[in-house]
Protein backbone atom coordinates (compact mmCIF):
# COMPACT_ATOMS: atom_id res chain seq x y z
CA UNK A 1 0.00 0.00 0.00
CA UNK A 2 1.07 3.86 -0.44
CA UNK A 3 -0.38 6.86 1.43
CA UNK A 4 -3.30 7.20 -0.78
CA UNK A 5 -6.37 7.44 1.09
CA UNK A 6 -10.05 8.26 0.29
CA UNK A 7 -12.05 11.08 1.68
CA UNK A 8 -15.32 10.98 3.39
CA UNK A 9 -16.79 12.81 0.12
CA UNK A 10 -15.29 11.92 -3.08
CA UNK A 11 -16.07 13.78 -6.71
CA UNK A 12 -19.25 12.88 -8.16
CA UNK A 13 -17.78 11.29 -11.07
CA UNK A 14 -14.37 9.43 -10.92
CA UNK A 15 -11.76 10.71 -12.93
CA UNK A 16 -10.58 8.16 -15.57
CA UNK A 17 -8.23 5.34 -14.67
CA UNK A 18 -9.29 5.59 -10.96
CA UNK A 19 -10.97 2.84 -8.97
CA UNK A 20 -14.25 3.87 -9.11
CA UNK A 21 -16.06 0.42 -8.27
CA UNK A 22 -15.59 -2.99 -6.77
CA UNK A 23 -17.64 -6.39 -7.47
CA UNK A 24 -18.06 -9.47 -6.59
CA UNK A 25 -19.63 -12.42 -8.48
CA UNK A 26 -20.67 -15.57 -6.54
CA UNK A 27 -22.52 -18.78 -6.79
CA UNK A 28 -24.88 -17.95 -4.00
CA UNK A 29 -25.81 -13.94 -3.93
CA UNK A 30 -28.41 -14.38 -0.72
CA UNK A 31 -25.65 -15.92 1.60
CA UNK A 32 -22.87 -13.82 0.33
CA UNK A 33 -25.23 -11.10 0.64
CA UNK A 34 -25.90 -12.12 4.46
CA UNK A 35 -22.24 -12.91 5.23
CA UNK A 36 -21.17 -8.73 3.82
CA UNK A 37 -24.20 -7.23 4.88
CA UNK A 38 -23.04 -8.87 8.95
CA UNK A 39 -19.57 -7.95 8.61
CA UNK A 40 -19.81 -4.42 6.97
CA UNK A 41 -23.02 -3.42 8.11
CA UNK A 42 -24.09 -3.63 3.99
CA UNK A 43 -28.02 -3.08 2.85
CA UNK A 44 -28.38 -4.32 -0.87
CA UNK A 45 -30.95 -3.07 -3.53
CA UNK A 46 -31.31 -4.25 -6.67
CA UNK A 47 -28.77 -2.83 -9.64
CA UNK A 48 -28.11 -3.92 -13.64
CA UNK A 49 -29.12 -7.43 -14.22
CA UNK A 50 -27.15 -7.61 -17.44
CA UNK A 51 -25.49 -10.51 -16.65
CA UNK A 52 -27.74 -11.82 -14.04
CA UNK A 53 -29.05 -11.66 -10.75
CA UNK A 54 -27.07 -8.14 -9.25
CA UNK A 55 -26.97 -6.38 -6.63
CA UNK A 56 -25.84 -3.24 -5.21
CA UNK A 57 -24.09 -2.47 -1.86
CA UNK A 58 -24.93 0.23 0.42
CA UNK A 59 -23.46 2.14 3.73
CA UNK A 60 -25.80 4.57 5.36
CA UNK A 61 -28.21 4.95 1.44
CA UNK A 62 -24.39 5.17 -0.52
CA UNK A 63 -23.47 3.34 -2.67
CA UNK A 64 -20.28 0.94 -1.87
CA UNK A 65 -19.68 -2.31 -4.54
CA UNK A 66 -21.78 -4.84 -5.90
CA UNK A 67 -22.79 -8.54 -5.49
CA UNK A 68 -23.76 -10.80 -8.41
CA UNK A 69 -24.76 -14.10 -9.77
CA UNK A 70 -22.26 -16.12 -12.26
CA UNK A 71 -23.18 -16.84 -15.29
CA UNK A 72 -23.38 -20.71 -15.61
CA UNK A 73 -21.31 -19.74 -19.49
CA UNK A 74 -19.03 -17.48 -18.11
CA UNK A 75 -15.53 -18.56 -16.38
CA UNK A 76 -15.10 -15.50 -13.83
CA UNK A 77 -13.31 -16.29 -10.79
CA UNK A 78 -15.03 -15.72 -7.40
CA UNK A 79 -13.20 -12.84 -6.41
CA UNK A 80 -13.21 -8.79 -5.70
CA UNK A 81 -13.13 -7.59 -9.01
CA UNK A 82 -11.89 -3.87 -8.88
CA UNK A 83 -13.59 -1.88 -12.07
CA UNK A 84 -11.28 1.30 -13.28
CA UNK A 85 -13.33 4.02 -14.85
CA UNK A 86 -13.20 5.34 -18.42
CA UNK A 87 -14.91 8.43 -20.15
CA UNK A 88 -14.62 6.02 -23.70
CA UNK A 89 -15.21 2.41 -22.79
CA UNK A 90 -14.65 1.37 -26.76
CA UNK A 91 -11.60 3.08 -26.55
CA UNK A 92 -9.99 1.91 -23.44
CA UNK A 93 -11.25 -1.69 -24.68
CA UNK A 94 -9.81 -1.30 -28.01
CA UNK A 95 -6.20 -0.19 -25.96
CA UNK A 96 -6.17 -3.35 -23.96
CA UNK A 97 -6.27 -5.65 -26.70
CA UNK A 98 -3.57 -3.43 -28.36
CA UNK A 99 -1.86 -3.46 -25.20
CA UNK A 100 -1.83 -7.74 -24.95
CA UNK A 101 -4.56 -7.47 -22.78
CA UNK A 102 -7.63 -9.89 -23.51
CA UNK A 103 -11.40 -8.51 -23.26
CA UNK A 104 -13.54 -11.15 -21.68
CA UNK A 105 -17.22 -9.23 -21.28
CA UNK A 106 -18.81 -6.15 -23.21
CA UNK A 107 -18.16 -4.07 -24.11
CA UNK A 108 -22.02 -3.97 -22.76
CA UNK A 109 -24.52 -1.95 -21.86
CA UNK A 110 -25.59 -1.90 -18.36
CA UNK A 111 -29.43 -0.68 -18.68
CA UNK A 112 -29.26 3.30 -18.27
CA UNK A 113 -26.22 2.88 -15.41
CA UNK A 114 -23.62 2.81 -17.62
CA UNK A 115 -21.66 0.45 -19.68
CA UNK A 116 -18.57 -2.16 -18.50
CA UNK A 117 -16.15 -4.68 -19.71
CA UNK A 118 -14.14 -7.27 -17.84
CA UNK A 119 -10.70 -8.06 -18.73
CA UNK A 120 -7.77 -8.91 -17.90
CA UNK A 121 -4.14 -7.67 -18.23
CA UNK A 122 -1.35 -9.28 -19.98
CA UNK A 123 -0.66 -11.45 -16.52
CA UNK A 124 -3.81 -12.82 -16.24
CA UNK A 125 -5.52 -10.37 -13.67
CA UNK A 126 -9.12 -9.50 -13.93
CA UNK A 127 -9.91 -5.78 -13.96
CA UNK A 128 -13.56 -4.57 -14.86
CA UNK A 129 -13.77 -1.16 -16.71
CA UNK A 130 -16.73 1.46 -16.03
CA UNK A 131 -18.18 4.37 -18.28
CA UNK A 132 -20.49 5.50 -16.09
CA UNK A 133 -23.98 6.97 -16.93
CA UNK A 134 -26.83 6.95 -14.24
CA UNK A 135 -24.63 4.96 -11.73
CA UNK A 136 -21.27 6.93 -10.81
CA UNK A 137 -19.99 4.17 -8.78
CA UNK A 138 -19.08 4.19 -5.46
CA UNK A 139 -19.81 7.46 -3.57
CA UNK A 140 -18.43 7.07 -0.14
CA UNK A 141 -15.02 6.46 1.28
CA UNK A 142 -13.13 6.47 4.05
CA UNK A 143 -15.46 4.68 6.69
CA UNK A 144 -15.44 1.03 8.23
CA UNK A 145 -17.04 -1.48 5.46
CA UNK A 146 -15.95 1.26 2.23
CA UNK A 147 -13.18 -0.24 0.14
CA UNK A 148 -9.76 1.76 1.12
CA UNK A 149 -7.02 0.44 -1.78
CA UNK A 150 -6.82 -1.85 -4.46
CA UNK A 151 -3.71 -3.69 -5.00
CA UNK A 152 -2.25 -5.93 -7.89
CA UNK A 153 -0.84 -8.57 -6.43
CA UNK A 154 1.46 -9.60 -9.56
CA UNK A 155 4.79 -11.56 -11.04
CA UNK A 156 6.52 -8.09 -11.62
CA UNK A 157 5.59 -4.81 -12.13
CA UNK A 158 7.61 -3.11 -15.01
CA UNK A 159 6.01 -4.75 -17.67
CA UNK A 160 2.21 -4.60 -16.09
CA UNK A 161 3.09 -0.77 -15.05
CA UNK A 162 3.23 -0.43 -18.72
CA UNK A 163 -0.02 -1.36 -19.36
CA UNK A 164 -1.89 0.34 -16.90
CA UNK A 165 -0.38 3.76 -17.83
CA UNK A 166 -1.10 3.22 -21.21
CA UNK A 167 -4.45 1.73 -21.12
CA UNK A 168 -5.60 4.08 -18.40
CA UNK A 169 -3.09 7.28 -18.42
CA UNK A 170 -2.19 6.50 -15.24
CA UNK A 171 1.54 7.58 -14.37
CA UNK A 172 3.71 4.92 -12.41
CA UNK A 173 5.88 5.89 -9.88
CA UNK A 174 8.24 2.56 -7.82
CA UNK A 175 8.39 2.54 -4.12
CA UNK A 176 11.58 3.21 -3.15
CA UNK A 177 12.32 0.89 -0.49
CA UNK A 178 15.11 -1.59 -0.94
CA UNK A 179 14.30 -4.86 -2.86
CA UNK A 180 10.45 -3.92 -2.77
CA UNK A 181 9.23 -4.66 -6.12
CA UNK A 182 5.93 -1.78 -5.94
CA UNK A 183 4.50 0.26 -8.04
CA UNK A 184 1.97 3.44 -7.07
CA UNK A 185 -0.17 3.96 -9.58
CA UNK A 186 -1.46 7.88 -10.07
CA UNK A 187 -4.11 9.69 -10.99
CA UNK A 188 -4.15 13.57 -11.11
CA UNK A 189 -1.21 13.92 -8.76
CA UNK A 190 -2.31 11.50 -6.34
CA UNK A 191 -1.90 7.63 -5.80
CA UNK A 192 -5.22 5.89 -6.55
CA UNK A 193 -3.78 1.79 -6.69
CA UNK A 194 -0.48 -0.11 -6.29
CA UNK A 195 1.30 -3.26 -7.90
CA UNK A 196 2.85 -5.43 -6.21
CA UNK A 197 5.64 -7.76 -7.60
CA UNK A 198 6.03 -10.60 -5.33
CA UNK A 199 7.44 -12.76 -8.02
CA UNK A 200 6.84 -16.73 -6.79
CA UNK A 201 5.17 -15.85 -3.47
CA UNK A 202 1.96 -15.83 -5.46
CA UNK A 203 -0.52 -18.31 -4.15
CA UNK A 204 -0.31 -21.70 -6.26
CA UNK A 205 -3.66 -22.03 -6.52
CA UNK A 206 -3.99 -18.04 -7.83
CA UNK A 207 -2.18 -16.37 -10.63
CA UNK A 208 -1.71 -12.58 -10.61
CA UNK A 209 -4.56 -10.98 -9.02
CA UNK A 210 -6.22 -7.63 -7.58
CA UNK A 211 -6.79 -7.63 -3.98
CA UNK A 212 -9.51 -4.75 -2.54
CA UNK A 213 -8.38 -3.58 1.05
CA UNK A 214 -11.83 -3.11 3.27
CA UNK A 215 -11.41 -0.14 5.98
CA UNK A 216 -12.54 -1.78 9.50
CA UNK A 217 -12.33 0.16 13.01
CA UNK A 218 -11.01 -2.74 14.72
CA UNK A 219 -8.99 -5.70 12.38
CA UNK A 220 -9.40 -8.22 15.44
CA UNK A 221 -12.55 -7.69 16.31
CA UNK A 222 -13.37 -8.13 12.29
CA UNK A 223 -11.70 -10.73 11.75
CA UNK A 224 -13.30 -12.70 14.51
CA UNK A 225 -16.11 -11.73 13.52
CA UNK A 226 -15.80 -12.98 9.99
CA UNK A 227 -14.62 -16.57 11.20
CA UNK A 228 -18.21 -16.29 13.11
CA UNK A 229 -19.90 -15.82 9.68
CA UNK A 230 -17.47 -18.58 7.64
CA UNK A 231 -15.51 -16.94 6.60
CA UNK A 232 -11.44 -18.30 6.70
CA UNK A 233 -8.55 -16.44 8.04
CA UNK A 234 -5.39 -16.38 5.52
CA UNK A 235 -2.88 -13.87 6.96
CA UNK A 236 -3.93 -12.80 10.78
CA UNK A 237 -3.94 -9.47 11.48
CA UNK A 238 -0.22 -7.66 11.83
CA UNK A 239 0.64 -4.13 11.74
CA UNK A 240 2.04 -2.30 8.69
CA UNK A 241 3.00 1.45 7.80
CA UNK A 242 -1.06 1.70 7.11
CA UNK A 243 -2.87 0.18 9.64
CA UNK A 244 -3.18 -3.13 11.11
CA UNK A 245 -4.13 -5.54 8.39
CA UNK A 246 -5.14 -8.76 7.77
CA UNK A 247 -5.93 -11.31 4.73
CA UNK A 248 -9.06 -13.13 4.49
CA UNK A 249 -11.60 -14.67 2.18
CA UNK A 250 -15.16 -15.13 2.55
CA UNK A 251 -17.07 -18.39 2.51
CA UNK A 252 -16.70 -18.69 -0.87
CA UNK A 253 -13.48 -18.52 -1.70
CA UNK A 254 -13.32 -14.37 -2.59
CA UNK A 255 -9.98 -13.17 -0.98
CA UNK A 256 -9.76 -9.56 0.09
CA UNK A 257 -7.95 -7.58 3.28
CA UNK A 258 -9.17 -5.91 6.19
CA UNK A 259 -7.08 -2.74 7.54
CA UNK A 260 -7.61 -0.86 10.76
CA UNK A 261 -7.21 3.31 10.43
CA UNK A 262 -5.66 3.76 7.31
CA UNK A 263 -3.82 6.60 6.43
Amino acid sequence: MTEARGSAAPPARHTPGTPCWVSLMVHGPAATQEFYGSLFGWEFVPGPQQLGPYVRALLDGQDVAGIGRLPPDRHLPVAWTPYLASDDIDLTAESVRLCGGTVGVGPLDAGDAGRLVIGSDPSGAVFGVWQAAAHLGTSVAGVPGTPAWHELLTFETVSVAKFYETVFGCEGEPVASGDLDYVALHVGGRPVAGLHGVGHALPRDRGPHWMTYFEVADVTASVRLLTDLGGHVLVPPHDSPHGSVATVADPEGARFSLIENPH
